[in-house]
């Protein structure tokens, strides 16, 4: 089993490399904390890869040289849970000191699109969409401190919980509201999901978020011909504002997250190498 992450450095003279790590998708984001003058030496002491499709690119990072930008994304990590997230953008903040940092929630296609190169090329076309379970209330998924959830709030009236190993829910288009029906109504959610979706069917609207990359991000709004979709990046607050609060999750301590996010870069394992990560 793999965990692949891709890792772009863009040249000045234009060209590009691309290198991978077999195992790197988990930890992507404490090893970006090394800041660029440990990483890209250390990238450049690789051998050279080839760029992988949304289906197997489970992390990635691209280095802008010239235009001193930072793009990435990963599935899984502390940036992709709430708690931890705002914390440590803060820290890779610091770590890339007059760097644009920014998160690219179309996976690797993005990254592609920066260089003007064909994002289609990695591209999972014809894949079919596959639907996350809906949790009861008494799943034990729900009892974990990052539980792996979606939530879908229907307008005033309902809130599903949802698995979150397939595809979210957004991708689903319309069918989604049909396929929830019976399913089980937690009333209200007061979980630190990785995602959600809220769908309001009387105004025909439909607002989504996420932590983490979903491919084919900017062409969601396609799946639902005659409603206005708007994609609400990785602010979940949207989400709580638009459920009247059936979407509540928890506020967590900032001090208790930088603990936490230190204690984890320490304990990090590189599946770059070892080098010494500059711990927030």
């Amino acid at each position: 089993m793999a965990d692949w992450a891709t890792y772009v450095i863009a040249r000045e003279d234009g060209g590009h490399e691309v290198y991978e790590a077999r195992l790197g998708a988990v930890g992507l984001d404490l090893d970006l904390l090394a800041g660029p003058e440990v990483l890209v030496p250390l990238l450049r002491s690789r051998s050279t890869a080839q760029w992988r499709d949304e289906g197997l690119c489970q992390a990635a990072a691209l280095v802008d040289l010239p235009g001193r930008t930072l793009l990435f994304f990963a599935w899984e990590g502390p940036i992709t849970q709430m708690r931890h997230r705002a914390v440590l953008w803060e820290a890779l903040r610091r770590a890339w000191p007059g760097w644009e940092l920014r998160w690219t929630y179309d996976g690797p296609a993005a990254l592609r699109a920066h260089l003007g190169l064909d994002p289609e090329a990695v591209r999972y076309r014809g894949r079919r969409v596959y639907p996350d379970a809906a949790l009861a209330a008494d799943d034990a998924e729900l009892t974990e401190r990052d539980p792996m959830v979606r939530v879908v709030t229907v307008g005033a009236d309902r809130c599903h919980v949802l698995s979150a190993g397939n595809d979210h829910p957004v991708a689903e288009g319309p069918a989604v509201l049909d396929r929830l029906v019976g399913a089980p109504d937690h009333g209200r959610c007061g979980l630190a999901a990785e995602s959600g979706l809220h769908v309001d069917p009387g105004r025909r609207r439909v607002g989504w978020w996420l932590l983490g990359a979903a491919a084919g991000a900017t062409e969601m709004a396609s799946r639902w011909p005659g409603w206005t979709v708007e994609f609400w990046q990785d602010r979940w607050g949207e989400h709580v504002r638009a459920s009247a609060g059936r979407f509540s999750p928890p506020v967590e301590a900032r001090r208790l997250a930088l603990a936490e996010l230190r204690a984890a870069a320490r304990e990090h394992r590189s599946a770059l190498g070892e080098f010494v990560l500059r711990t927030p």
